[in-house]
């Protein structure tokens, strides 16, 4: 397949001298993650954080929306633009994968419940039990994600097929019809980021809780296996949105 245009969302711009300027931003780890794969993409990133969306639906092939520390609970400027995008693709059909704060925003556009979780904090190496198959989803395995999160999808929209739980996020990924797709782990997390995260975050988060999730880092992190399964979905979906397409015109 040719180029696959793929814009992304992004819903984080980190300043702080200790993350934002050590470490590529989230647009360039979804980049750097993709980048691995034999497939080939032309990316546009859109600084939805500050409002930008995209001005058609047809200006890319594919969306992508980021994670964020923000809270899709919370009133932000740049969400009822975000929230009117994800329901245009999802009438149209058009190709979207959610990661993060992108898996709740897809899930709250579309008339899922977001909450924050009982549980609390879901921190460190978090592994997703596959529960249903997608013909993309090869080979077919649990897999280990970088997760940072206190918010969790507790109802699904009307439609959703959940696909993946783990031991603290019951919805840990999701499947709309054939063109979405999302997770609410971090696929783009790399170990030097995470362990960066983690020590900035440590006041935050207390000393058990510090100590479990730098403990668990030991665990391999299979984000990079997952890139395969978002790249053979991409190719699908946007297959099928442009025979659809075709068929239309």
């Amino acid at each position: 397949m040719d180029r696959i245009r793929l814009g992304i969302l992004q819903v984080n711009h980190d300043k702080t001298e200790t993350i934002g300027d050590h470490f590529p931003d989230d647009a360039h780890r979804f980049r750097d993650l993709l980048d691995e794969q034999e497939q080939r993409f032309r990316y546009r990133v859109y600084m939805t954080i500050a409002g930008e969306v995209p001005a058609a639906l047809d200006e890319q092939d594919a969306y992508l929306i980021t994670g964020s520390p923000l809270s899709v609970l919370d009133e932000h400027a740049f969400l009822p633009p975000l929230y009117a995008l994800i329901r245009a693709c999802h009438a149209a059909r058009k190709p979207i994968i959610g990661a993060c704060f992108g898996h709740q925003a897809v899930a709250a556009a579309l008339g899922g419940r977001v909450e924050r979780a009982v549980s609390g904090w879901n921190v460190g190496i978090d592994t997703t039990q596959f529960e249903r198959v997608r013909d993309y989803m090869q080979p077919l395995e649990d897999l280990n994600f970088y997760a940072f999160h206190e918010d969790q999808v507790t109802q699904l929209p009307a439609g959703a097929e959940r696909i993946g739980t783990s031991a603290r996020c019951a919805n840990a990924a999701f499947v709309m019809g054939d063109h979405i797709l999302t997770t609410q782990m971090h696929p783009e997390f790399n170990p030097a980021f995470m362990e960066a995260v983690l020590d900035e975050c440590e006041e935050l988060l207390g000393q058990p809780l510090f100590k479990a999730a730098k403990a668990s880092l030991t665990r391999a992190n299979h984000g990079p296996k997952f890139a395969g399964w978002m790249t053979r979905f991409l190719v699908q979906a946007v297959t099928a949105y442009q025979q659809q397409t075709r068929e239309q015109g």
